[in-house]
């Protein structure tokens, strides 16, 4: 075989083989986006930055918290868990808009920095578990949720978009969870599928960690039981789910695998919408499609797909969430007839 070509095919399943970040310079960038948050958010919203530990082993995660700053009482606000996408990435400024809208509509926010994002060093970078750990430090995020009064623990939500839309699904599909509705969007699905799909480039990226150790065909049961289409039946609450046509990163070809599955096993509770071919933004095209965000004002920068898919997910999540209702006044006395 052509030693180049073999090189370039070959996937090590040892962990010291990973890619490695540059840690220097993701520690600036993280620290460049808290700045941001901090000032933009001064006289909008409430933000500061938190740490929890995960159920999974105790590994501390960091995440940033935002909320209302007239804070309504006792359960007076349900909360969203939102995850952040990229596989070694973190919460960015991209995000600012969206976030400020959450707050204005009534909801507490906590993004969650799992294990594998960037900005905290080696040892959080290089801890990365795709589709296994990292899922339970996102769904930890509720016991710090827990300390705040003000949040009303029925009325928790958890969103993504991207690999955040892939935790988020893994979630849902779990026996047990606290979330009572949740959004994916162009979510990664199926990782036997991706993985081949992508080739040796992307396989290496997971195929060395420390809990998968090889390949689909290798590990068979092991990124089934990391891909969330094949577990969609356990479905039990509210789930919206948007992908699109022209997604370059997540492509249709594996999205239509999540959409199709939802709509015949689950048509009551799932609600997903296809978008064809959606205006480009950037390199990702369609993948980007409703996180379209100027890099230096931080306002949307609408296009009719983007409008619509916020509207619809607002209007999902205040239909199971009810972000509107103040629960920490109490409820006016039953009028009987005389």
């Amino acid at each position: 075989m052509d030693s180049t070509r073999a090189a370039l095919l070959y996937v090590s399943n040892r962990v010291a083989d990973l890619p490695k970040g540059d840690y220097e310079r993701q520690l600036v960038q993280k620290r460049r986006t808290d700045s941001i948050y901090a000032a933009r958010s001064a006289g909008v919203m409430e933000f500061r930055k938190v740490t929890y530990a995960s159920r999974a082993d105790g590994m501390t995660i960091p995440a940033y918290l935002f909320a209302p700053l007239a804070k309504r009482g006792a359960k007076g606000h349900p909360a969203l868990v939102w995850v952040h996408g990229g596989v070694h990435s973190d919460w960015g400024t991209a995000m600012f808009p969206f976030v400020r809208e959450a707050v204005q509509r009534g909801y507490v926010v906590i993004t969650p920095d799992y294990r594998g994002s960037t900005g905290y060093g080696a040892a959080h970078h290089d801890a990365i578990d795709y589709g296994g750990k990292e899922v339970d430090d996102a769904i930890s995020a509720v016991d710090f949720l827990k300390t705040l009064p003000y949040v009303d623990m029925d009325r928790l939500g958890m969103m993504g978009w991207s690999h955040g839309g892939f935790i988020t699904a893994h979630t849902l599909f779990r026996t047990d969870h606290p979330f009572k509705a949740g959004a994916a969007i162009v979510p990664v699905t199926n990782l036997v599928f991706r993985l081949s799909y992508k080739g040796p480039g992307y396989q290496r990226d997971y195929a060395a960690e420390e809990g998968i150790a090889g390949l689909p065909f290798e590990k068979r049961a092991e990124y089934i039981r990391r891909s969330p289409v094949f577990h969609a039946a356990n479905l039990k609450v509210p789930m919206l789910v948007h992908v699109a046509t022209n997604d370059e990163d997540v492509n249709y070809v594996e999205d239509q695998q999540m959409v199709y599955t939802l709509r015949a096993l689950k048509p009551d509770l799932a609600e997903t919408k296809i978008y064809t071919d959606p205006a480009p933004w950037g390199a990702s095209v369609g993948h980007a499609f409703s996180r379209r965000v100027d890099p230096v004002t931080l306002e949307r920068v609408d296009s009719p797909e983007q409008i619509d898919s916020w509207n619809r997910t607002w209007t999902f999540f205040e239909w199971t969430l009810r972000p509107y209702e103040d629960r920490s006044k109490p409820l006016p006395p039953v009028r009987t007839a005389p």
